[in-house]
């Protein structure tokens, strides 16, 4: 069959080859070939220009975060100065600040006790010694700047030795109290 198609063609080959397309139709595939190229290819893009109030935006953000982080940096390096080592100040100091430290936790312990009894003398306790405490702490954060960073040590350990004879006074004020009451019972048995 493929035999008599080519025959076919070859012999009425003339009769095929009488209709030509026409020039402009040409020329219209050229001119579309040659948009879909341009078309591929990559545009470059010309200068761009920023408005002044654009420029001045971004240099205040990158100001504001430049600040935030400066005040980051000094906030770290001042907590890297208060964790100072006492026993580089004053080894003698460094040990009694240890064991009143220990003594000042042994007798809070031994507060907290009455809390279960009496709420209200707890919370007066407590009062007194965090009032203790607070100065204890601001002499800690004076002991970083302080240039005579003995004397600070000096005051600290006066301070946990107040909180100690405090906390003995209100133990001893605690003690008197239940000594009391025990006595009362026993005359009122005994009567």
């Amino acid at each position: 069959m493929s035999k008599r198609l080519e025959n076919f063609i070859s012999d009425n080959r003339e009769k095929f080859d009488d209709l030509q397309p026409s020039d402009d139709i040409w020329g219209n595939i050229e001119k579309e070939l040659d948009m879909w190229e341009a078309s591929q290819l990559p545009k470059k893009r010309g200068a761009r220009t920023f408005s002044l109030g654009f420029v001045l935006r971004v240099a205040a953000i990158i100001i504001v975060i430049m600040g935030v982080g400066f005040g980051v940096y000094i906030q770290s390096q001042k907590t890297e100065n208060t964790n100072i080592k006492l026993a580089d100040i004053n080894p003698t100091y460094a040990k009694q600040q240890i064991q009143l430290v220990s003594a000042i936790n042994t007798k809070r312990i031994e507060l907290k006790q009455v809390a279960k009894f009496d709420p209200q003398l707890y919370q007066e306790f407590n009062n007194d010694i965090a009032k203790i405490q607070e100065n204890y702490k601001k002499l800690t954060k004076d002991l970083a700047t302080s240039p005579n960073q003995e004397r600070i040590l000096r005051a600290m350990i006066r301070n946990l030795q107040i909180q100690t004879e405090v906390l003995n006074q209100q133990l001893s004020v605690i003690e008197q109290f239940n000594q009391s009451k025990k006595d009362q019972r026993n005359e009122i048995k005994s009567i």
